[in-house]
């Protein structure tokens, strides 16, 4: 059984950066498709990336987020973190790790495609980031 647990949201300045993490525990890592998912008031949850841990050939970005978001996986720690870059414009929202080892979940996931939220079988309880002005 796989579990995720966010952390690292809280109130962040508009233009402050923003570490995101997600522990892990219950699968190995070798084939799967993790993401980070977020919904900001009024909206749906949408993906803000997605990889494959297996050794993917891209990683997926919204269009939202490129350039300015990093995903990364440190499989020592067993933890996924989803890192803010670029002072630009506040993305406050509840941000939530997903995971799926289905093997046409990951397939997908590892060409870089967007995930899709009914695909990602496993999900953590999410962590609200707010904006502070």
């Amino acid at each position: 059984q796989m579990q995720l647990k966010e952390s690292g949201g809280g109130s962040v300045e508009a233009g402050g950066s923003l570490t995101l993490s997600c522990t892990t525990s219950g699968w190995t890592y070798s084939s799967s498709c993790v993401a980070w998912f977020r919904q900001g008031p009024g909206k749906e949850r949408e993906v803000v990336a997605n990889f494959y841990t297996g050794g993917a050939i891209s990683t997926y970005y919204d269009d939202s987020v490129k350039g300015r978001f990093t995903l990364a996986l440190d499989r020592d720690q067993r933890t996924l973190y989803l890192q803010r870059n670029s002072r630009k414009a506040p993305d406050a929202a509840m941000y939530c790790c997903a995971a799926s080892n289905s093997r046409k979940t990951w397939y997908s996931c590892r060409l870089g495609t967007r995930a899709d939220r009914k695909d990602l079988t496993f999900w953590g309880q999410g962590t609200q980031v707010t904006v502070s002005t």
